[in-house]
């Protein structure tokens, strides 16, 4: 084959190596980006999944969640369920007037304070988050008792009032029948029993190192 014809063919050979080399830098920077990509996924992804569990299911103040249920012999994924259930960790003030983290009325908090010992307290100091904890903690460790361990007898009493409650029970007794969740009247008060009882899972699931469970 003469030089003429040889260029052409020498060219083409040239064009297609660059076209390969081309297809391997593609390749590797493909690969290399995809590398790159499950790298950075796998370094966001706790963050992503922490935020999101922040949000949908909020935690704070759990070193003095943790500090009474120990006092209160209670489980602090409760404690943190109710406080879920009642305010999601937001204080504030309820329309009916139950105030802070525990929603608590004024005359549940100065019985408490009247039960505990709590002579120096007044209204205000259930706006301190500590506060708040402590006195609904005690209620519910309380109600606890007063109920003979029946948690979802003290969950309706939180939400409910004692003072329904006991009548319910009676109610139920006067029929021969044993008291339970459907017994209870208002539909306020069973989706509350139910969803602290859900909060109590979460938390339990989501948080267990924060609330000392293991």
């Amino acid at each position: 084959m003469s030089p003429a014809a040889q260029a052409p063919a020498a060219r083409r050979r040239a064009a297609a190596r660059r076209r390969a080399a081309q297809r391997r830098r593609r390749a590797f920077l493909a690969v290399a980006g995809m590398g790159a990509l499950t790298l950075l996924v796998a370094l966001v992804a706790p963050l992503f999944r922490g935020a999101v569990r922040d949000l949908a299911l909020p935690l704070d103040h759990e070193a003095e969640i943790r500090r009474q249920a120990a006092a209160k012999n209670l489980d602090a994924a409760l404690i943190a369920g109710v406080i879920y259930a009642e305010s999601k960790f937001v204080d504030q003030t309820s329309p009916a007037g139950a105030l802070g983290l525990m929603q608590l009325m004024p005359e549940t908090a100065q019985f408490i304070a009247e039960k505990s010992g709590g002579t120096a307290f007044t209204i205000a100091d259930l706006s301190t988050p500590a506060v708040n904890i402590a006195y609904g903690s005690w209620y519910l460790r309380w109600l606890l008792d007063h109920f003979d361990g029946d948690e979802m007898v003290a969950l309706a009493a939180y939400n409910g009032g004692i003072g329904n409650v006991e009548q319910w029970i009676d109610e139920a007794a006067a029929r021969g029948e044993r008291f339970t969740e459907d017994h209870i009247p208002f539909p306020e008060t069973r989706a509350y029993v139910d969803r602290v009882r859900e909060a109590r899972a979460d938390y339990a699931a989501a948080y267990p190192g924060e609330l000392g469970l293991r």
